[in-house]
């Protein structure tokens, strides 16, 4: 480098560089300024993305690169990702592109001509059935997008998930998303303070609801656990979790739904405390998937417990209900109505919240990438 750099005395008699050095990095800098897009070579995969978050919980909402997927309703949807391109799911959700508390969705044609969309939600796992954060966000996304016509006040949209068909409506004040509330499937309890022995814990009571999917309830009231709901005992959650629902996998023969058998399984824990703030009712830790930790208070979870409220008369149609996640994010759970829903008495819940958009992304998958198709460390 000393042959670029012209050495000078200053008034004090020491050596001074001139700055021609950094006229040459300046160039640099300067091609960094103009040249910012990465165009991949064609045999690389593109797949684009919008991000957002809802009470801290992310959502990465595939919009366009992910290859055609057939079948005439979600369902049928569901189960051919899972067949042909389930090495997708893997790549958007794990690392290096996501993180194993990762979550995201895709858009698919609806069942019908009644309804605006369809949904499939990816997680580490697998794909879940019901996601109320989901659905928060991409009513959030569907007005701030221009996806529908947008007018002043509530703004419907009909969303087809797994689970049923889901109404949302986003409300707009002076041009400006300020909430989401939505109307979840029929949501019933299967059972109230049942028992089950989990290793490294001893007797649980728990109960056991639907909300889009079914979760088992643990109150931290009527159970002694070492642990709390605050983000300090997060691994001691996931463990437990991840525990009282293998178990309950094992050992309770009535997770079973009355009309789809594709719905037909534990999802997740859902830990209920005291809640920690003034201006929330309870306290909602869900772990749900492999292990995943809800940063929301989790809209299909408070679904489940809107019906548990209701069949112990502690809530009554039309009452709110404000529960909090481990971020204190809050959702606001109701009941609508009531209904016949095969064997049980079952609820519409209402759930409401906020999300927000964080980024915009164009994943690439490089076939000579070694971890193309991603990793978790936890």
């Amino acid at each position: 480098m000393k042959n670029l750099v012209h050495l000078a005395l200053s008034a004090s008699g020491r050596p001074f560089t001139h700055n021609l050095a950094f006229t040459i990095m300046s160039q640099t800098y300067q091609q960094i300024r103009s040249n910012t897009t990465f165009t991949p070579p064609k045999n690389w995969q593109q797949i684009q993305t919008i991000d957002m978050h809802t009470g801290g919980e992310p959502l990465r909402v595939i919009v366009s690169g992910f290859p055609e997927l057939k079948g005439r309703s979600v369902l049928e949807y569901r189960r051919y990702i899972k067949e042909h391109y389930d090495y997708l799911r893997k790549a958007l959700m794990f690392e290096p592109r996501g993180h194993a508390d990762m979550y995201g969705c895709l858009l698919l044609p609806p069942n019908d001509d009644e309804a605006d969309f369809g949904v499939i939600f990816l997680h580490n796992e697998g794909y879940s059935t019901m996601c109320g954060h989901a659905i928060i966000a991409l009513s959030t996304l569907a007005v701030e997008m221009g996806w529908v016509h947008v007018q002043e006040g509530d703004n419907l949209l009909k969303i087809d998930a797994p689970c049923g068909r889901i109404t949302a409506f986003t409300h707009v004040e002076n041009g400006k998303v300020t909430g989401v509330r939505f109307h979840c499937v029929p949501s019933f309890v299967v059972g109230l303070d049942r028992t089950i022995e989990v290793p490294g814990l001893g007797t649980v009571t728990y109960d056991l609801a639907y909300g889009g999917a079914f979760y088992t309830y643990v109150s931290m009231e009527k159970n002694h656990f070492d642990f709390d709901l605050t983000p300090k005992s997060y691994q001691h959650l996931i463990q437990a979790g991840m525990d009282i629902k293998c178990a309950v996998m094992q050992q309770d023969q009535d997770v079973i739904h009355p009309f789809e058998a594709d719905l037909s399984f534990a999802y997740g824990t859902i830990f209920i405390g005291e809640s920690l703030h003034d201006d929330a009712d309870s306290r909602n830790v869900c772990i749900f998937a492999e292990g995943e930790v809800d940063r929301s208070p989790t809209g299909s979870g408070v679904s489940g417990r809107m019906a548990i409220h209701y069949a112990r008369k502690e809530l009554k149609i039309g009452e709110h209900m404000r529960i909090e996640s481990i971020t204190d994010s809050v959702f606001t759970g109701s009941v609508i109505s009531e209904q016949a829903y095969g064997p049980y008495t079952a609820v519409i819940p209402q759930v409401e919240g906020t999300a927000f958009i964080t980024g915009m992304h164009t994943f690439v998958i490089n076939p000579d990438d070694p971890v193309k198709h991603g990793f978790i460390l936890r």
